[in-house]
């Protein structure tokens, strides 16, 4: 089970960096970041599972939220640090 769940939040974590990586890279615009993360997480989510289901869809969009989630929280952070200086 341990192992499952580092699975998990490697791969959450994996798809919050190319989400951040494409945004800085490309200047992709904030209303285009959430379709990103659910193409990219339900890929990420049939490749893993070998076959596509109701299940593998919802694994594939938890992941989208979960990265939508963490750059934006990457991009607020940085934002107020700036603002502190």
């Amino acid at each position: 089970m341990e192992a499952l769940m580092s699975i998990e939040f490697t791969a959450y974590v994996g798809l919050a960096l190319v989400l951040y990586a494409i945004r800085q890279a490309t200047g992709l615009s904030n209303k285009y970041i959430p379709s990103a993360a659910i193409f990219l997480g339900v890929a990420f989510s049939i490749m893993e599972s070998g076959s596509f289901s109701f299940e593998v869809m919802m694994t594939g969009l938890q992941y989208a939220l979960l990265g939508i989630g963490s750059v934006a929280g990457i991009k607020y952070a940085l934002e107020r640090k700036g603002e502190d200086k």
